[in-house]
């Protein structure tokens, strides 16, 4: 069980990695460029067509960073973006909850300290309240990087298709990535 020194301690190192992974994300950004010219001829002189990517990964890895859903709403996974909203609604909704009857408790927890029958039933009241406020901040940090992780996903394979072969009249499946 982390004493709440430990807890802060937690909390700085989380808040220290995350800033660092919003920079890292914002520089690798800086280095994503767009292909302009889709056409390049070979040796023969006829022109070989380019795959060019309609959405860039990193940049619905952005979106998602600053606003959760916007990266969902840039590739065009409209649907997605109000789950994603609902999610982190309901897990903000529990963590404030939480957070209420954590101080609630803890407030009777000091009024009853030394008193034997209800002070350890507060303190145990605490910090179940206080156990479950922090299970849901990680949660919350979770479904975060799962919406990253999706944009990043979806943004990919955004040009991923399935198209019917003339010749041969069976579906062909072709995938598309860049690296």
């Amino acid at each position: 069980m982390m004493n709440s020194k430990d807890y802060l301690n937690f909390l700085k190192l989380l808040i220290n990695h995350i800033t660092k992974v919003f920079i890292v994300v914002l520089l690798l950004r800086s280095l994503c460029i767009a292909q302009e010219d889709t056409t390049k001829t070979n040796n023969s002189g006829r022109a070989e067509t380019v795959f060019v990517m309609q959405k860039s990964p990193w940049g619905a890895v952005l979106r998602s960073a600053i606003i959760p859903g916007w990266g969902q709403i840039y590739n065009e996974s409209y649907i997605k973006a109000p789950i994603i909203w609902g999610i982190f609604g309901g897990l903000a909704a529990i963590w404030i909850w939480n957070n209420k009857q954590y101080n609630d408790a803890k407030n009777l927890y000091l009024q009853n300290i030394n008193d034997p029958t209800y002070g350890p039933a507060y303190r145990q009241l605490r910090d179940a309240y206080r156990d479950q406020r922090d299970l849901v901040s990680i949660y919350i940090g979770l479904a975060y990087f799962l919406n990253l992780v999706d944009a990043y996903v979806d943004a990919q394979l955004f040009d991923f298709s399935v198209d019917e072969n003339s010749q041969t009249g069976q579906n062909m499946l072709n995938i598309k990535i860049k690296f």
